[in-house]
């Protein structure tokens, strides 16, 4: 058996201990890269939202990843269509390389496609090479700023047209 077969993504409740310690990893892991002003952070009160779909992905009980979405109004920037907005997509440094983060965005794209919004979308920044080639290779294609953000230098910014659900 794989060690990506072992992991099980779920929706849950971001304010659990273990998931407050891993998007802290997260948060501290932007710091290094980024001034807080290029840092766009969905604090907890923020992920517990009913606009915001969030996923923990875990093997066995441990927390090794998670990944959340926004569903967000139509906007001129989207064309004046509504979309989801991808947050918070991490994987512990020990389980990286496994599959886990294109499972998270695989089923945050589920997601959208079950609430009927066809764009998906998201910032990322600049320095962090790991992300931008899993968008990438996740078919997301760079597009101009969005949802009020600013084009700071160090963001990039992605988008995909999703396909209707079977």
């Amino acid at each position: 058996m794989s060690a990506a077969s072992a992991i099980v993504i779920r929706a849950e409740n971001p304010d659990q201990p273990d998931i407050r310690a891993m998007l802290a990893e997260l948060d501290a892991y932007l710091a290094r890269l980024y001034p807080p002003d290029q840092n766009h952070i969905l604090d907890v009160q923020a992920l517990l939202s009913p606009q915001v779909h969030f996923l923990v992905a875990r093997r066995e009980s441990e927390a090794v990843g998670c990944g959340a979405v926004r569903i967000m109004p139509a906007e001129p920037d989207t064309a004046g269509q509504a979309y989801g907005e991808i947050k918070r997509m991490f994987v512990r440094l020990g389980a990286r390389g496994q599959g886990i983060a294109q499972m998270l965005l695989e089923a945050l794209e589920q997601h959208l496609r079950g609430a009927g919004i066809a764009l998906a979308t998201l910032e990322t920044g600049e320095l962090q090479p790991e992300a931008l080639r899993l968008y990438e290779r996740g078919g997301y294609v760079k597009r101009p700023a969005f949802g009020g953000y600013n084009d700071n230098g160090t963001s990039v910014f992605y988008e995909k047209r999703l396909a209707p659900a079977p």
